[in-house]
């Protein structure tokens, strides 16, 4: 992955084709007076395989079996209400 570095007035000025560099796989860091204060980056799709999502949730099942949270789910409601 590349990384691209130009001002801020340059990316407002071609937003559009810095996003479709990003989208191409680039990162772009945006500078400000010559100091980094952005970073734009691709978004890495989830992965949506169910089978792979299922066994994920069945090993979290196993590995927490027996064990207790130890938490006062009415403390925790009222909690959630302050």
């Amino acid at each position: 992955m590349t990384t691209q570095t130009i001002g801020l007035f340059e990316a407002k000025t071609h937003l559009s084709e810095v996003v479709a560099r990003v989208e191409a796989g680039e990162e772009v860091v945006i500078t400000r007076h010559n100091r980094p204060v952005a970073k734009i980056v691709p978004i890495v799709a989830a992965d949506h395989d169910p089978a792979a999502r299922r066994a994920a949730v069945n090993a979290l099942l196993r590995s927490a079996r027996g064990r207790k949270l130890e938490l006062d789910w009415k403390a925790l409601r009222e909690e959630g209400r302050r």
